[in-house]
């Protein structure tokens, strides 16, 4: 019997094997920030834990539902981000967000509670209040205008439609609750805690800024626009009510708004993405509408042609275009401006995308988690594996001699491999290496030596039908594979039904326990056969005392001639 398919060439497989190595270590150092190290999860490298305080309009508690939505769509947008490594989980009443590294800017930003609409714009003025103090009160009288309609409202900075205007990166607003909060980066110990609300101060707090800005007595919508405040938190963050008209600032603090009732959920927007426009040199949000929603903006489109529509995300002015072209009813648009850059249009596409949290957040706390206990752990894990490793390569040698070494080759062959892979998932995917990790890859890098195993015992199994080393070795390795890809496959399963249902650090620990099985395949076929079929063909490995296998070669020899006997005396 001839060999199997894909055996007869192989220091081709060898090079193939070792082209794809090459490959991957070129574009490590030459890609990227060309380093050979992988990112770190926060129990290696230590992180940054936010804990979020719900603010109800009521004052009351968050229901435990509404709680495990809004963990179930941070969580998504953790995913979309490529935020590997984090963790949301629900603590009482609040949730805590812990993400790798030290900057927490990035945990609050995916608290943002998104609640997207889309409001006419019916009059817009300068800020008459700055930090509680009135700017300069000979501008005030010329700026008090009556409301008007919004045709005659000039745009800060006019665009075609699909909309685009002057946008602040979103992570921005997040950013502005953090003067209420100087807790979140303490430079030394603090004394004492900020005090936090009571649910009835936040309730009153509440209900107090409804009375005012969201009135529809022109008087006093025009009294709340002269007193808006855009230096100070906004009470109303993320708890307006859509159907009253909204007195409200841009995120960058440099106009006051008077906006219409809601003509346009953002529950309607169907998916949205951080995209760069070539021909014009920058970055947009470009969102896609449901069929319904498509609809409703192609009508608003052509009610409001030449007038203003603004983008109202958590009570704030995103984006307020002018719309110059009526009756877009394509169902997509884009947001754009000047403060719009790749990493701001990727936060705001991916929290559109996932649709908006059921409750709004205050950060009530914010910490660095240290990873002292993650690196101790870390050594001991590894001296851990090393033994282990090492005690596996001794009982080869023992067991199998030389072909021991032929084992270990392809052991090392495979951990340059998932190291390599971990380095560039890390970059292009965000994958975090953390201890669950590194015990999947351990594990899956151990379960290498039992491919080796089956390997070989298919081999006694041919000589001891009385076959030569040579010709045992194609004829083993048809039956070993076999048995080989159902081992595998069974693991792939389960990691991959681990993956699916676990959370947290599990999902790493299933990740890197499905990448090692997948590289194990790829080393036995390019890597273990391939040595082995060499191995055959040399009169030096073909020696009993090199290969371990004189004693399978006697009990073939007794068997031969005991068989012989038996005919004779037939």
């Amino acid at each position: 019997m001839p060999p199997s398919q894909g055996t007869a060439h192989p220091l081709r497989l060898l090079g193939v094997y070792a082209a794809l190595v090459a490959v991957m270590f070129g574009l490590i150092f030459f890609t990227g920030d060309k380093t050979a190290s992988p990112k770190l999860g926060i129990d290696l490298q230590g992180g940054t834990r936010v804990t979020l305080t719900p603010r109800t309009p009521d004052g009351g508690k968050p229901s435990q539902d509404s709680l495990r939505k809004a963990q179930s769509i941070i969580e998504q947008r953790v995913n979309g981000l490529g935020v590997s490594g984090s963790e949301v989980v629900i603590e009482g009443d609040n949730l805590v967000i812990t993400v790798p590294g030290e900057d927490g800017a990035q945990a609050k930003a995916l608290a943002t509670t998104a609640k997207m609409y889309v409001r006419p714009v019916i009059q817009a003025i300068a800020p008459q209040v700055k930090n509680g103090q009135p700017v300069n009160q000979q501008q005030q009288q010329p700026q008090q205008q009556p409301a008007a309609p919004p045709a005659s409202v000039a745009p800060s900075a006019p665009a075609d439609v699909p909309p685009a205007a002057d946008v602040a990166p979103t992570s921005e607003a997040p950013a502005q609750q953090n003067r209420v909060f100087p807790a979140q980066a303490p430079t030394t110990p603090p004394t004492a805690p900020p005090a936090q609300p009571t649910p009835q101060q936040t309730q009153k707090e509440i209900a107090d800024a409804k009375a005012l800005r969201q009135s529809t007595d022109p008087t006093i919508q025009q009294t709340a626009m002269l007193t808006m405040d855009c230096t100070k938190p906004d009470p109303l963050q993320g708890n307006d009510d859509p159907n009253l008209p909204l007195v409200t600032c841009g995120v960058e603090g440099n106009e006051v708004y008077l906006l219409d009732k809601s003509r346009l959920d953002g529950q309607e927007i169907k998916d949205a993405s951080g995209q760069y426009v070539q021909k014009e040199s920058k970055w947009v949000v470009s969102v896609d509408f449901k069929s319904g929603g498509a609809d409703t903006w192609g009508k608003l489109t052509t009610e409001y042609y030449n007038k203003q529509l603004a983008f109202v995300l958590d009570t704030k002015v995103v984006s307020a275009p002018v719309v110059q072209q009526g009756g877009q009813y394509g169902g997509s648009t884009s947001i754009s401006g000047p403060g719009i850059n790749k990493s701001s249009a990727q936060e705001l596409g991916n929290t559109l995308k996932y649709g908006s949290l059921p409750l709004s957040f205050q950060t009530s706390e914010a910490e660095t988690v240290s990873a002292t206990l993650g690196l101790s752990s870390l050594r001991a894990g590894l001296i851990a594996g090393a033994i282990g490793l090492v005690a596996v390569l001794l009982y080869c040698l023992l067991y199998y001699r030389m072909l021991g070494f032929l084992a270990g080759f392809s052991l090392v062959a495979a951990g340059v491999a998932v190291y390599a892979l971990i380095i560039l998932l890390g970059r292009s995917i965000g994958f975090t290496l953390d201890l669950a990790g590194i015990a999947g890859l351990i594990i899956g890098i151990g379960m290498t030596a039992d491919s080796f195993v089956v390997f070989f015992e298919r081999i006694k199994d041919q000589m001891r039908g009385g076959r030569s080393f040579r010709s045992a070795v194609p004829r083993g390795w048809q039956r070993a594979q076999r048995t080989n890809l159902s081992g595998k496959t069974v693991s792939l399963i389960a990691s991959a039904v681990l993956y699916i249902l676990a959370a947290g650090q599990v999902k790493g620990f299933a990740f890197t326990l499905g990448l090692t099985t997948v590289l194990d395949i790829i080393v036995l076929y390019l890597v273990t056969s391939p040595l082995l079929m060499l191995a055959s063909r040399s009169t030096f490995w073909a020696k009993p005392s090199v290969n371990g296998l004189g004693a399978v070669a006697e009990i073939a020899r007794e068997r031969k001639a005991a068989s012989g006997v038996l005919v004779k005396e037939a």
